[in-house]
C-alpha cells in the first residue's frame, strides 16, 4: 500500500495536466498546418492535369515560330543544294512531358526517309543546317561562334559539293562564323567558297604533311 506522503500534491497534479494540456494544443495545432498542406496539395493534383495540358499548348505554340523558320530555311538549303523540289517538315509533340520535333521529308507530297533520300544527301543537308541554326541561337559572349564540320559532305555527289559549299560560307559569313570543313573531296571543288585550303597528306618522316593550297 502506498503511504499519504506518495500520494502526488494537488499542486504537482495541476501542474501535470497544465503539461499535457499544452502537449495537446501544440499537436492539435500540428495537425491544423498538416491538415491545411494536404488540402492544398489535394487542391493542386485537381488543376495539375490541365495546368499540364496548357502548358503543352504553350510550349507548342512558343515553338511554332521556331519550327516554321525552321522548315522555311531547311526547304530553301535542300531546294539550292540539290536542286529539286522537296519540303521540309518540323512536327512538334509532347511525349513524356518533354517537347519533341521529328522532322520529315516531303517529296512530290509523298513521305522520303530522310535517313536514305538521295543516298543520304538530304541528311547531310539537315545535319549542317540544325548545326548553324543552333549555333546561331546560342549567346555569342559564351559560345564562341565556330563550327566544326567533319566530312558532313559525305553522301552528296561531288557535283553538288560546291552548291553546299557555298551556301555554308554565304550562311557562315552572314552569322559571323568561322566554319572548319573536313572532306576527302577534290580540293578543287571547294575553291570558290573557302577562304582558306589546307592539304594533309601522309608523311613518313612527320606523319602527316600539311600544304597551303589557299
Amino acid at each position: 500500500m502506498h503511504s499519504v506522503e506518495d500520494i502526488p500534491s494537488l499542486e504537482s497534479l495541476e501542474r501535470r495536466v497544465d503539461q499535457l494540456a499544452a502537449k495537446a494544443s501544440a499537436r492539435v495545432d500540428d495537425w491544423i498546418e498538416l491538415r491545411s498542406e494536404i488540402q492544398k496539395v489535394d487542391e493542386f493534383l485537381q488543376v495539375a492535369p490541365e495546368a499540364e495540358k496548357k502548358m503543352e499548348e504553350l510550349t507548342t505554340a512558343l515553338f511554332g515560330e521556331l519550327l516554321t523558320e525552321l522548315e522555311t530555311n531547311l526547304t530553301h538549303a535542300i531546294r539550292e543544294i540539290l536542286g529539286q523540289d522537296r519540303e521540309v517538315k518540323a512536327i512538334a509533340s509532347i511525349r513524356d512531358k518533354k517537347l519533341q520535333v521529328d522532322f520529315q521529308i516531303l517529296n512530290q507530297g509523298g513521305e522520303e526517309d530522310i535517313m536514305v533520300g538521295q543516298g543520304g544527301s538530304v541528311c547531310n543537308i539537315l545535319s549542317v543546317g540544325l548545326r548553324l541554326i543552333a549555333l546561331s541561337r546560342l549567346n555569342p559572349d559564351i559560345h564562341r561562334p565556330f563550327l566544326v564540320l567533319d566530312e558532313q559532305d559525305c553522301w552528296l555527289r561531288p557535283n553538288l559539293v560546291p552548291r553546299f559549299m557555298d551556301l555554308i560560307s554565304t550562311i557562315s559569313k552572314r552569322l559571323g562564323f568561322q566554319v572548319l570543313v573536313i572532306s576527302h573531296h577534290p580540293l578543287d571543288l571547294f575553291a570558290n567558297s573557302a577562304d582558306s585550303i589546307l592539304a594533309l597528306e601522309p608523311n613518313r618522316e612527320c606523319g602527316v604533311k600539311i600544304e597551303r593550297v589557299k
